[in-house]
């Protein structure tokens, strides 16, 4: 049997484990929410802890704590954060209270526990801990410093790779011709360069649009308090907090303009959630293009040969499927149901608090989690290391009726429409169709349909 004590809040008594750092409020909600067995993410967790270390300078600096307790409180948060079973501590299910209450008090709890230990006289969870705050411009705030956090560190970095990785790969195969294809159907030829150009430049943008975000993401909800007004918050705090957190992060943070928006909606949280779901449908886009490049060998188009890096098939010996790029569009369809979450979770906010906090949290960090995996994956295991193969890409090209297009202003549409349906329905390439057809020489219709040539357009 767990060994329990006594806690005591506003409610009154509840048992609690006796090794447990938290106390009444957390264990309250332990009872009341087991929904999920799913606890808020640890990146989110962690962006708590770190607004508690930022708000106990910013309150020392005010003198509405000492400096010995804002020391206190620092050092207990320092050892939450190199804890490797942190987790442990903050078991409080994602679906909770709308406002995130439960787990800022669970944050001020466990902190209170370990302050006092090491102050060695009491710390209050509520007048010390929480000081100069309400969950609801505190959980806001988390929000945005772990989204912020993980932009910058781990998903921008991400996408410049997999950016990198594209256009490096282009000065390597780049100069190979390969079929195009709209509607799935042979088309004009473009080369390798212009189709991985294409993947570089969808990244590129998504890197623009989310580097432009970062301001609004940087903007903060802490000092609004209750209700945006700032009830019981030192008139500096919001200032002080921002300075000291930029400090702390080497991020630019702000105050936000309007306190009372950061805390009633999650507008910033939505737009963030629409420019990940458009950065996953890229992912998607290169990954079924990678997937249909590779497919066959023999029976698909077969144009790139994807590392081999496991057995495909559990019956079928010799089978190796394309698991990155599949991988990849699975993270791809987890963002886009994320953003939808995340679109009702923003339409929750009613009057001054959004009421679907949490939801925002652990949806938003995921889908910033996992697209930077997905990136560096598709980078790595995909992309930079993927063969080609020319003998197949030539062999097509050889055979692509569609060339005749490039005959057009010559013969015209009508008679060029009748020479790809003979070479189609003959099965022979369209030079020699052209060259029985038409009064072009042989030598004449090799430049014109030169599949080379062709992929720069109007020459």
């Amino acid at each position: 049997m767990t060994s329990l004590r006594i806690e005591k809040d506003s409610l009154g008594e509840i048992e609690v484990p006796a090794k447990a750092l938290y106390a009444a409020q957390t264990q309250r909600a332990i009872n009341n929410f087991p929904i999920s067995g799913q606890p808020l993410p640890e990146s989110f967790i962690r962006a708590l802890l770190l607004v508690k270390i930022t708000a106990a300078k910013a309150n020392a600096q005010l003198g509405l704590i000492t400096p010995e307790m804002a020391e206190a409180i620092e050092e207990a948060a320092d050892v939450l954060l190199a804890d490797d079973d942190l987790m442990r501590h903050f078991p409080i299910d994602i679906y909770q209270t709308g406002s995130g209450t439960s787990s800022n008090m669970n944050a001020n709890e466990v902190l209170a526990t370990l302050a006092t230990r090491i102050l060695g006289q009491p710390v209050s969870a509520n007048d010390h801990i929480n000081c100069s705050q309400s969950s609801n411009d505190v959980i806001p705030t988390a929000i945005h410093l772990s989204a912020a956090l993980l932009l910058n560190e781990s998903l921008l970095p991400a996408l410049k790779h997999l950016e990198t990785s594209c256009l490096e790969k282009s000065k390597e195969v780049g100069h190979l011709v390969k079929t195009g294809r709209t509607h799935l159907m042979d088309a004009m030829p473009v080369t390798l360069g212009q189709t991985l150009g294409s993947w570089a430049a969808q990244i590129q943008q998504n890197i623009e649009r989310l580097t432009n975000l970062q301001p609004q993401i940087q903007s903060l909800a802490q000092g609004g308090t209750a209700v945006g007004t700032g009830i019981n918050a030192h008139p500096e705090f919001a200032e002080r907090f921002c300075a000291v957190l930029s400090e702390q992060t080497g991020l630019s943070f702000k105050s936000g303009n309007n306190l009372f928006a950061l805390i009633g909606s999650q507008d910033t949280a939505v737009a963030l959630s629409g420019m990940l779901k458009t950065t996953a449908i890229s992912l998607m886009k290169i990954s079924n293009d990678l997937r249909w490049m590779n497919s066959g060998p023999l029976a698909g188009l077969g144009e790139i040969e994807l590392e081999a890096l496991q057995p495909g098939s559990s019956i079928m010996p010799g089978k190796v499927n394309p698991v990155i790029p599949e991988a990849v569009a699975m993270v791809a369809a987890k963002v886009m149901g994320n953003d939808t979450s995340i679109s009702i979770a923003g339409q929750s906010g009613n009057f001054e608090l959004n009421v679907m906090l949490p939801l925002v949290a652990a949806s938003l960090i995921d889908s910033l989690e996992i697209l930077s995996s997905a990136s560096r994956l598709l980078a790595d295991k995909a992309i930079s290391s993927f063969k080609v193969n020319t003998a197949q890409l030539e062999a097509a090209l050889a055979r692509n009726p569609i060339l005749v297009t490039a005959l057009n202003p010559l013969i015209g549409y009508e008679k060029a429409a009748q020479l790809a349906k003979q070479a189609y329905k003959e099965g022979r390439a369209i030079i020699d169709v052209a060259a029985e057809q038409t009064d072009i020489s042989r030598e004449e219709l090799a430049v014109l349909l030169d599949p080379a040539r062709l992929t720069q357009g109007g020459v």
